[in-house]
């Protein structure tokens, strides 16, 4: 699938960029314009340091857009194409004063997509072969820029789990607790929820998988499962003859257990570290007068 970022709402990516914008050039660019000749032209090239998987170009040109709209650009990889050391990813072309004020920006969000997108093919890489076990992402993400990682991880070959707290049900522990009990909580979400929406419940041991069994959940989460607890509940769900629930491997998850978790027969595993631990991509911009 080919992926762009115009996926993305126009509207909120330049919204975005705009909060970034403001937060880096608040009170200008002193250095940029105490050195720089006003009419001086540029050209960056943004280039790959290490091996990535190329992720936010067309966010990348965006930024020098929203600074100065003269500023042209050129995208030389597709998203999601893994590069060596010293590719060219993008270009830009413009006033230079543009180029060094939206510099840092450009590559803070393209560096945090390319390194998301990195992190989630090295999850999906270590399933099995022809494996369909689903790697989802978290709502463990930096705050104001959620659209971005997501939106990498799925460049990245992963799948997203829910945006929001609206978008899907998911009872959680400190859900139960306050509802008074997982029955209860599942009974009173499936009479709230629409008819689209499957309701989801977060377990923490066998009885609690039992429990859920019984009132009738679509999805069951294994908080923090070893995988023998795990095979037992695969093994459980599959006696089922009808209604089975699809069971979601999640806590704690790391690159180490996927083929394990697979081969142990979840349908699907989140992974909060495809947000909250991706180490950013080394891109730096090579610039020059033109």
């Amino acid at each position: 699938m080919a992926y762009d970022v115009a996926m993305l709402a126009p509207w909120l990516l330049d919204a975005l960029i705009d909060r970034a914008l403001d937060e880096d050039l608040a009170g200008g660019d002193l250095t940029t314009e105490a050195c720089v000749d006003e009419g001086a032209q540029a050209v960056g090239r943004a280039v790959a340091r290490k091996l990535l998987v190329a992720c936010g170009g067309s966010v990348f040109l965006r930024v020098f857009k929203r600074v100065d709209p003269t500023v042209e650009g050129e995208v030389h990889v597709a998203e999601g194409t893994e590069v060596e050391t010293d590719a060219v990813l993008w270009t830009v072309r413009g006033p230079a004063r543009a180029l060094l004020s939206a510099e840092r920006v450009a590559l803070n969000l393209a560096q945090r997509m390319s390194g998301v997108a990195t992190t989630a093919r090295r999850y999906v890489e270590a399933l099995p072969e022809g494996s369909p076990v689903r790697i989802t992402d978290t709502r463990k993400t930096t705050p104001g820029l959620r659209a971005l990682e997501r939106y990498a991880v799925r460049v990245g070959g992963a799948h997203n789990h829910r945006d929001s707290l609206g978008s899907a049900v998911l009872i959680k522990d400190n859900h139960i607790v306050a509802a008074g009990g997982i029955s209860t909580a599942i009974a009173r979400a499936r009479g709230r929820a629409p008819h689209t929406s499957r309701v989801e419940v977060e377990v923490d041991s066998l009885a609690q998988l039992e429990e859920a069994i019984g009132a009738g959940a679509d999805v069951i989460l294994l908080d923090n499962f070893g995988t023998e607890d795990i095979q037992v509940a695969v093994a459980r769900v599959q006696s089922l003859e009808q209604g089975r629930p699809l069971l979601e491997a999640s806590g704690g998850i790391t690159l180490e257990r996927i083929r394990e978790l697979a081969e142990a027969g979840v349908d699907l595993i989140s992974v909060g570290a495809l947000t909250h631990s991706a180490k950013a991509a080394d891109i730096s911009l090579d610039l020059a007068l033109s």
